[in-house]
């Protein structure tokens, strides 16, 4: 198999892209409720969404082959707010089912390099829909720093 990375503009992308951010979004709701968290369904802000794209505070990456896109990545980009450094946070990447073969890290590699580049200081990325990608981003030399926990507010309480 032969893939192609590319950096786009998530707005044009986005009738492309849909099908797989759809995708995407009911693996992790269906991880999040095998852990007893029931989240919505997939709603986009797409104004929103497009204004960010629109301003280059959000970067679209994708991965190509055949000439399908067959993965995705959307990446915040701002200036951290305590000491001004640019730094990025994924908001999502995502490989189809049949291409996690290595893929996704090649994925994560392009996009280091592109924001390097663009003069990035730190990359923060967090694994939602599936837990096992952490160890593939440390061997990649991301460091754990934090943990994220989630609160659920039942209905009715």
């Amino acid at each position: 198999m032969s893939y192609v990375f590319h950096m786009v503009n998530g707005r044009e992308f986005h009738p492309v892209l849909e099908p797989l951010y759809k995708q995407h979004y009911a693996e992790m709701q269906a991880r999040l409720a095998g852990d007893g968290i029931a989240i919505g369904d997939y709603n986009p802000q797409l104004d929103r969404y497009f204004a960010a794209f629109d301003s280059g505070e959000l970067l679209t990456f994708i991965v190509v082959e055949n000439e399908t896109v067959v993965g995705y990545s959307n990446v915040w980009v701002c200036l951290d707010m305590h000491n001004s450094e640019m730094i990025a946070t994924e908001d999502t990447i995502y490989m189809l089912p049949e291409h996690r073969n290595g893929t996704g890290k090649k994925l994560v590699r392009f996009i280091m390099d592109v924001l390097k580049g663009l003069g990035v200081k730190r990359i923060l990325i967090s694994p939602v829909t599936d837990l096992r990608v952490g160890k593939i981003w440390g061997r990649m030399g991301f460091k754990p720093v934090a943990q994220i926990m989630t609160y659920h507010f039942e209905q009715g309480n």
